[in-house]
């Protein structure tokens, strides 16, 4: 029997086939990840939404340093003559741009703008610390938050301020770029699915999509339950213009100079939106046990009996030696804490109340499918450690189906409208390379090009637009 406050919990999320937009704002909102500032399109980050964002720093910042990535930080403020230094790079942001034109009382003499992004600050230091090979590679990260101008926005997928990482790195050759490109790219998908248990597929951006500035742009590109793409991390290839603009030289071995490579990647909060879309459902966040702030939620049953609530602290916290452990230990009503749980996305609640502890046992509950299993005490540990792993694994099978179920092919022009019309997600369809007919695509059906995938199959002989001989497959969808 669901309780009338837990009704109510369940009822206060709009369903996804109702409103998805709708239901992705209560979702964020009722679990409470962040709320609206007194700045239109600026969110402020709760602590259930932070710890996400920390788990994800702590997850990624590792792998980073294992392939030799440093920390740095560099200023939020950036000389206007400085961006200005390169041409293609501007011109891609200017719509974004914020300006501070005062400081106190003082019109500033230059103004100065709030970073959007920071290649051009780290061209600035690059410029400055390179002499010779021997300073080479210079492999930096930066984790910080950036200001882009948005006109629409959306908490996680869009908002004027957001948290990120932005690593940018300098080479002395072109193919050590391309290498250190398609590495952390491959980071990056490795990160999605082994930790956020979200399928990747990974190629280039068309020269349209490319990051302004980039020679080449790779891309990871995940597909929400509601069949749009998101795009959810980038890695750029910089070459040597950035070098060339911002004079980065170097003495090589043979004692001539020599631009540097360059390479630049980033990933955003825009991933917890990623996990919400993903995974959720209409009772709430359903999140993986490797990102999960809370892994196991002890709920103690009749606490008001004598020794519920003291054998709940007891295994509380014997647990949280090796699982990340939370007990609610309110004047709630259990049904009410259930739902509350289920709203939070926590992956496994463990019930316990008298008749458990008497006969020694507990029930583990899981988030994702509800399956209940009732677990001895003294092999507790184990069997949650078993149980979180197969969480874990299972909600990435699902969201694989659930891709792959919803990504369509399209031979011709009739068949790719169709399929936009008709369905939702992706559309894997040939391309003549001609940016004419992305446009076109893009202008009659609402569906860009998401990536030309490394994973290459030639579907047909001509492109899907104008029937002419095609050069690439790919992925076409609409997006966040």
């Amino acid at each position: 029997m669901i309780m009338a406050n837990e009704k109510k919990l369940v009822e206060a999320i709009t369903s996804m086939e109702e409103d998805f937009a709708q239901w992705y704002t209560d979702v964020v909102k009722k679990a409470e990840l962040c709320a609206y500032s007194s700045l239109k399109g600026c969110m402020i980050l709760l602590p259930a939404g932070y710890a996400i964002w920390e788990n994800i720093q702590k997850e990624l910042d590792a792998r980073f340093k294992e392939t030799g990535v440093e920390n740095v930080y560099l200023p939020m403020f950036i000389p206007e003559s400085l961006l200005q230094k390169e041409k293609d790079h501007v011109e891609g942001f200017a719509p974004e741009v914020a300006l501070v034109t005062q400081g106190g009382t003082e019109t500033l003499p230059e103004r100065l703008v709030v970073r959007p992004t920071s290649e051009t600050l780290f061209c600035d230091l690059y410029a400055n610390i390179v002499q010779s090979y021997r300073d080479l590679p210079k492999l930096y990260n930066q984790w910080c938050s950036v200001v882009r101008w948005e006109k629409t926005t959306r908490p996680f997928l869009r908002t004027t301020e957001f948290l990120w990482q932005e690593g940018h790195t300098a080479h002395a050759t072109a193919e050590e770029a391309e290498e250190r490109t398609i590495q952390m790219l491959n980071v990056y998908a490795d990160f999605c699915e082994q930790v956020l248990a979200i399928p990747m597929i990974k190629g280039r951006k068309t020269d349209k999509e490319k990051f302004a500035g980039a020679e080449s742009t790779y891309t990871i590109e995940a597909l929400m339950h509601d069949g749009k793409a998101l795009q959810s991390g980038t890695s750029h290839n910089f070459g040597d213009g950035f070098a060339k603009a911002f004079n980065i030289q170097y003495t090589d071995k043979d004692n001539t100079l020599k631009y540097v490579h360059q390479t630049s990647w980033g990933m955003t909060t825009r991933l917890i939106g990623a996990v919400i879309m993903v995974h959720g459902d209409n009772s709430g966040l359903v999140l993986p046990p490797k990102i999960a702030p809370v892994q196991v939620m002890v709920i103690p049953v009749m606490q008001h009996k004598e020794g519920v609530l003291e054998k709940a602290v007891e295994i509380k916290e014997a647990l949280s030696r090796n699982f990340r452990v939370g007990l609610d230990d309110s004047d709630k009503k259990p049904g009410w804490k259930f739902s509350e749980q289920e709203m939070r996305g926590i992956p496994v609640r463990m019930e316990l109340g008298p008749k458990d502890i008497e006969a020694g046992q507990a029930v583990l509950v899981r988030r994702d499918t509800r399956e209940k299993t009732i677990v001895s005490l003294d092999e507790l540990e184990a069997k949650l450690s078993e149980l979180l792993d197969r969480i874990q694994k299972e909600m990435l099978e699902r969201a694989r189906k659930h891709r792959d179920e919803h990504t369509y092919t399209a031979h011709t022009t009739e068949e790719f409208k169709e399929i936009v019309s008709t369905k939702q997600g992706f559309i894997k369809a040939m391309w003549c390379g001609d940016e004419a007919c992305e446009l076109k695509i893009k202008e009659e059906t609402g569906a860009s090009s998401r990536c030309m995938p490394f994973e290459q199959e030639k579907i047909s002989e001509n492109c899907v637009c104008c029937g002419k001989p095609a050069k690439t497959m790919v992925y076409w969808g609409k997006a966040y």
